[in-house]
């Protein structure tokens, strides 16, 4: 049975191994990294029309990290 709340399956893989809040978190990652790594790994995983929009979220997000980075001294 899935759970939609505590684990979506567009965010689920192998069960429970590899769920993506377990790897942002483990890794540290931040929130425009985070979001970047979330988006890809649910690209596709709702429908094949939202694998492109996801593609592009997750882009948006490390331009983000991108630009952050680049004004820090």
């Amino acid at each position: 049975m899935t759970d939609p709340i505590n684990h979506p399956p567009h965010y689920t893989y192998a069960g429970d191994t590899y769920e993506c809040i377990k790897v942002i978190e483990a890794w540290a990652l931040g929130f425009c990294l985070g979001n970047a790594v979330k988006y890809i790994c649910r690209a596709g995983r709702k429908g094949a029309e939202s694998r492109v929009a996801d593609l592009r979220k997750a882009r948006w997000y490390i331009d983000r990290e991108i630009a952050n980075a680049e004004q820090k001294p």
